[in-house]
């Protein structure tokens, strides 16, 4: 035993990672190898695994972060006594957590976080994963995002602290222990599957807005088989007892399950793929088996979650064949109903979804704003709001927006009013916290096509009068009242073409759109759909599309729409592009129906796009969006300067006839522009003046070329006489 002075060493790779590290002459002292356990004593007596400390390290230094400073009950430059002591595993850990976290997070996640720490009864852990020293075939790149998308980006500040321990630690976690919430669920160590969590965290339907159609699905398939098979039995049938569940991660989808195997009065047992996935291949065979085989005659539903990396679409390995003959068999029984979640279906081997194995598929949504507004009255039930904060306003910003995010938006929120009203005696949760939360919190289900949501709606657009009629027709129309296009009786339209010169406000009216929070929104610029690997272009346009049906009511927003879809047999790239092209106009107007998604495409040059994409029933509404006159480039300016304080003399209708060639973006930037030469002139100014305006007049120059706003009004032009 050696007694060493702890130094805060707060190392990105060590941060909340329980790893201490120590010089080679104190490890050669200690007989210690580098991920050996060792025992910290300060007033508190802990553990941690050690490693090589940087070179330069003092020699009496023992460097930690502030989580096992914490855990010793000491400040950093106090003395530690350090030992060696044998590795020991841990068998059971018990964990306590926020109610959220444990809602949130599976235990077998939690097992995976936690795995290769040494812990220790009254510690304090992070859901980091340990992924310095080796911890064996186990994905933490995996684990990460499932935390992130559970928990939303605060999950690595989160702590957690261990109940108990055995044997009393400190003790290693291994994928043998069994890792549980303190009167919640645990994971299994063995071949012995996990019981269901206790009632008092098992969700309800009620718990779940937005769910309750898949709900309702679900729930009469398992109850058939569960509770009527004689009645099957004599229609000369038997129940399919397979379920594969879809959805965007965080979306519910685990919840659904365990609200309805509860209302059905069954037995829950749950894995993660993952964890299965990243054992050896026969005991993660012998734990597949025993999992979907359980003892007793209890009703039972096995959740296997993201089974995608237990059945991968081009797996060929053993544990892929095991899973699918055990899914069969289990099934054929009819004991069991296997209940299977993925947020990537695309991904999941074929042979998985047939006749047989899982014979349903349900799909959970992307809520609308209607259930955000729903699932944020749930989240917020036991938080103390401030009167200003409008929920409506709140489900309205965020588009995209899966339950996970939404609690992860409540909780970062929670987080910033906790840090403003430290000393409060009655701390609330107020707008501004929200605010300030929406910044950080992103929609996690879109695969990064979400575009950054402003403010902003049709009224902040200056002039483009008939533009936005007609935007609005095409798009909000269908979304705000499909029930009055059934009632007459035809369809509304599929999408739309915004052309016209570069800055005149194609894309900042889709934001605009966007900004109304009537639908989820999907954003990306035509090139980025294109890959040089054959058929991968024509994947992730379906990719696309596949993600805005399952978001719907959504908008898919194509920028720079002709590098996507030019003119096809005459490109050079080998056939690429035709292809792409192939598959845009599928997806637009093909066999699968394309309901409550509107696609907008957005371009400067509309004779590059392929005719056929612009007939009807495609983008058949070509809007032409002019360049400003000069009533419009007032509009235009006024709106530019809603938040900047101009001085009473400043005549916009004035300087609005003194830009003549302006664009839209030029107007805006002249704004801008006066504002720097402002402060330029005096950091302490308060207000434009005219002056600054005449001034930035001189160094704003129109960027319209005369030449292509001819072209593209004559190509209007044409369109209108055709």
């Amino acid at each position: 035993m050696l007694t060493l002075t702890a130094v805060l060493h707060p190392s990105a790779l060590d941060q909340r990672r329980g790893v201490v590290r120590l010089h080679p002459d104190v490890l050669g002292a200690l007989g210690l190898s580098p991920w050996d356990v060792v025992l910290l004593t300060g007033r508190r007596t802990t553990g941690a695994l050690v490693a090589l400390a940087p070179p330069g390290s003092p020699q009496g230094a023992l460097l930690c972060d502030d989580l096992v400073l914490g855990n010793l009950g000491i400040v950093d430059q106090s003395p530690v006594e350090v030992s060696r002591i044998p590795s020991t595993e841990a068998v059971a850990v018990t964990v306590a957590g926020p109610a959220e976290v444990l809602a949130a997070v599976d235990p077998a996640v939690l097992r995976t976080a936690l795995l290769g720490k040494a812990v220790t009864a009254g510690d304090n852990v992070s859901l980091l994963p340990q992924d310095l020293a080796p911890i064996g075939a186990v994905d933490v790149v995996a684990t990460r995002r499932r935390l992130a998308a559970q928990l939303g980006p605060a999950w690595s500040s989160l702590l957690m602290t261990i109940v108990d321990v055995a044997p009393a630690g400190p003790a290693v976690v291994t994928m043998g222990s069994v890792v549980g919430w303190r009167g919640g669920a645990s994971t299994t160590g063995s071949a012995t599957p996990m019981t269901a969590p206790t009632a008092a965290h098992v969700p309800t339907v009620a718990d779940l807005p937005g769910l309750e159609t898949p709900a309702a699905a679900l729930a009469e398939w398992l109850g058939l088989g569960f509770h009527h098979r004689d009645l099957l039995a004599r229609l000369g049938t038997r129940p399919s007892m397979g379920v594969l569940v879809t959805g965007p991660a965080g979306s519910g989808k685990a919840a659904l399950v365990e609200a309805v195997t509860a209302s059905l009065g069954a037995r829950l047992l749950r894995a993660w793929g993952p964890s299965l996935a990243g054992l050896t291949p026969d005991a993660a065979a012998q734990q597949v088996r025993a999992l979907l085989t359980p003892a007793g005659s209890t009703p039972t539903v096995v959740l296997l979650e993201d089974v995608e990396a237990l059945a991968p679409r081009d797996g060929a390995d053993p544990l892929t064949a095991v899973f699918l003959t055990t899914v069969r068999e289990a099934i054929a029984t009819g004991q069991v109903a296997i209940v299977c979640t993925t947020a990537r279906p695309e991904q999941v081997n074929p042979e998985l979804r047939r006749p047989g194995t899982l014979d349903h598929e349900l799909a959970v949504p992307l809520p609308d704003r209607g259930q955000r507004l729903r699932l944020l009255r749930v989240a917020t039930a036991g938080v103390p709001l401030e009167s200003s904060v409008d929920l409506d306003d709140v489900a309205g910003r965020t588009p995209g927006f899966v339950a996970a995010d939404v609690l992860a938006l409540v909780r970062e929120a929670g987080l910033r009013a906790a840090a403003r009203q430290t000393d409060a005696p009655s701390p609330v949760v107020a707008a501004q916290d929200l605010d300030a939360a929406l910044e950080v919190v992103r929609p996690t289900s879109l695969g990064g096509a979400s575009p950054d949501i402003e403010q902003l709606s049709l009224e902040d657009v200056g002039d483009m009068v008939e533009v936005k009629a007609a935007v609005t027709e095409a798009v909000l129309w269908p979304l705000q009242y499909p029930d009055t296009f059934a009632r007459l009786g035809v369809a509304p339209p599929r999408g739309l073409l915004l052309y016209g010169p570069p800055g005149c406000g194609k894309t900042f009216l889709v934001r605009a759109i966007a900004g109304s929070g009537q639908a989820n929104v999907l954003s990306v610029k035509g090139a980025e759909l294109l890959n040089k690997w054959v058929g991968e272009s024509e994947r992730a346009v379906r990719e696309l599309f596949r993600r805005a049906r399952e978001a719907a009511p959504s908008l898919i927003f194509l920028d720079e729409v002709d590098a996507l879809a030019p003119v096809r047999g005459q490109s050079t790239d080998g056939g690429t592009t035709d292809r792409v092209v192939a598959a845009l106009l599928t997806e637009l107007d093909g066999v699968e129906a394309l309901r409550n998604v509107v696609v907008i495409g957005a371009t400067n040059r509309p004779d590059l796009i392929d005719p056929a994409l612009l007939r009807p029933g495609r983008l058949e509404r070509l809007v032409f969006v002019p360049p400003p006159d000069a009533q419009a480039r007032t509009a235009i300016l006024r709106a530019a300067s809603t938040h900047v304080p101009l001085d009473p003399s400043v005549d916009l209708a004035t300087v609005g006839g003194l830009t003549d060639g302006f664009s839209a973006a030029d107007c805006a930037a002249l704004v801008r522009e006066a504002a720097l030469t402002a402060m330029r002139e005096s950091m302490a100014a308060t207000t434009v003046t005219a002056a600054h305006l005449s001034a930035a007049l001189a160094t704003v120059r129109p960027s319209l070329d005369p030449a292509q706003v001819a072209a593209l009004a004559a190509y209007a032009a044409h369109r209108d006489l055709a």
